[in-house]
């Protein structure tokens, strides 16, 4: 027995119980887990958003130097703005963008959603739960209408 256990007990004891229901009580167990066990780790729904959060964040920033030069090109001319356009037909280039703008859009919205979490609002679990919610099918919806213009449907 460590000494914290032998604190909570005498702890316990001292509140009026026997040291045989302080010992009954199941501590929580913290396990740190491998790689392999990543796939199988069911993590919360405010979990994934917060993990989306930061691979958005991460993408805007390995692509910002792209991003700038794209608007850099854009900019410039009109001769160079008719080139931008004509690379912004290729399809791969449209997919790219496509998934740029999900990860500004998510960003956006758990960015957002972070902001209200500092000011203490829907900190429970059922809160943290319903916003997380809330900013996959806000981003989610803000995408598939980017795809939607992106790709000519209007």
């Amino acid at each position: 027995m460590s000494c914290i256990d032998d604190a909570r007990i005498v702890n316990q004891i001292g509140k009026g119980s026997n040291v045989a229901e302080a010992l009954k009580k199941p501590r929580p167990e913290y396990r740190n887990i491998g790689i392999g066990q990543l796939a199988k780790y069911r993590l919360p729904l405010a979990g994934k958003v917060s993990i989306l959060h930061r691979v958005s964040g991460l993408l805007l920033f390995v692509c910002l130097p792209f991003i700038l030069y794209l608007l850099d090109q854009s900019l410039t001319s009109e001769i160079s703005f008719d080139a931008f356009k004509g690379f912004l037909a290729n399809p791969i280039v449209k997919i790219v963008t496509l998934v740029l703008s999900w990860a500004y859009l998510h960003h956006f919205c758990a960015g957002i959603r972070f902001l209200l979490l500092d000011t203490h609002v829907a900190v429970n679990k059922e809160g943290g739960r319903q916003t997380a919610l809330i900013v996959l099918i806000v981003s989610l919806l803000l995408t598939l209408a980017m795809a939607l213009k992106i790709f000519g449907v209007f």
